[in-house]
């Protein structure tokens, strides 16, 4: 079955195009932004393509009623619009995403793929706040996750190289990118995860700030702020641009060596914050077996990897430098004496989606 793939980001859209035997015969990266220039632009992309058999759709959340992947009708679709508000940079880009399509392939069925079904999969404990029951019951309020895809394909990945078994490993994956956040996997299942009810919560990114005391906002609104300001700065204002004027990791490690101390203050928080969700991550396991990089930070700066090693050798995690430093693709980074593995993953969303789209279709005849 040939699946095109469709992977709304916040900077752009992917769309790639596999083939039964999952090799990939086209691939598309178009720019975000523009209503109508992304609309030209996605259509005619589309129609420049072989015709796919079937279509899927990464979705940023998939709420409670999601917890796997589906087949897309109109009941599907008005629910993903009940989202929105939980992840305002990307669902709406996703339903857009989902319109284009469904007008230049009005015919071929569509698959929703969710980043939160990797992480139905958390215990209790993990999944739920201490808040008052009648919020969590009444609005859905747990911890959901992200990434999810990116999560689930990193740790089989990281198995194969591995030659291990998923059943038996303990895995932090780290996916590090414009957003990012970290799993805690064991026997191929999320078991801990840092982003939350929404992709807000966890490690510090590009442009959100992670976590923070609830109280701040809070009080900003007590002293008058607008809602929609916070709302505004924490989602594109915040984390490394607020703190160095850009989020682009490769932009502040040429600064960083360049003796900004503006850009290695940002840095020093970012790897503090890092450090720290990692630790949580290996403990939530009782216990380590490898560390998977994966995203575009993860598979290509090998500053944050050598760092985080070194901040974890505690539990035995180390890279090999020289390994480290020249790697390009999917490979094992850590000395073969290492008590941990080390791994930099590829990050494939698109395998995860395609193989998730002929399942759907496949069980539903």
């Amino acid at each position: 079955m040939r699946v095109l793939t469709v992977n709304p980001g916040s900077s752009s859209v992917k769309l790639s195009l596999l083939e039964a035997d999952d090799t990939t015969s086209a691939h598309i990266e178009l720019p975000t932004g523009g209503a109508d220039r992304q609309a030209e632009r996605v259509i005619a992309s589309v129609a420049r393509l072989p015709r796919p058999d079937a279509v899927g759709i990464r979705f940023v959340h998939g709420g409670r009623d999601h917890t796997h992947p589906v087949l897309i009708d109109d009941e599907v679709t008005k629910r993903l619009y009940h989202l929105v508000d939980l992840a305002p940079l990307h669902q709406p880009l996703s339903l857009y995403a989902l319109g284009e399509i469904r007008r230049v392939l009005p015919d071929v069925p569509a698959v929703a793929c969710f980043d939160t079904a990797f992480h139905a999969t958390l215990p209790d404990a993990a999944a739920t706040y201490a808040l008052p029951a009648e919020w969590r019951e009444r609005y859905g309020i747990r911890r959901y996750g992200f990434h999810g895809l990116s999560h689930a394909y990193a740790s089989r990945r990281a198995a194969q190289l591995l030659d291990a078994d998923p059943a038996v490993l303990r895995l932090v994956v780290c996916h590090l990118g414009s957003g990012a956040s970290l799993a805690a996997v064991a026997n191929g299942r999320s078991v801990d995860t840092t982003m939350g009810f929404t992709p807000q919560e966890g490690i510090v990114m590009a442009t959100r700030a992670g976590s923070i005391d609830p109280g701040i906002p809070l009080w900003l609104l007590a002293h008058g702020v607008p809602a929609g300001e916070i709302a505004d700065a924490l989602e594109h204002r915040s984390g490394l641009r607020a703190l160095a004027g850009t989020g682009d990791m490769r932009r502040l490690r040429s600064r960083a060596a360049a003796g900004d101390d503006v850009a290695e203050a940002a840095l020093a928080v970012y790897h503090h914050r890092l450090r720290a969700c990692a630790a949580a991550m290996a403990a939530a396991l009782g216990g380590l077996d490898a560390l998977v990089f994966t995203g575009g930070v993860g598979e290509h700066d090998p500053v944050t990897r050598r760092r985080l090693a070194a901040d974890l050798g505690f539990l035995g995690v180390e890279v090999d430098p020289d390994r480290n430093a020249v790697t390009c693709g999917d490979a094992v980074i850590s000395p073969p004496d290492a008590a941990v593995a080390s791994l930099v993953v590829v990050a494939r969303e698109d395998l995860e989606i395609a193989a998730a789209t002929r399942a759907v279709l496949k069980e539903s005849g």
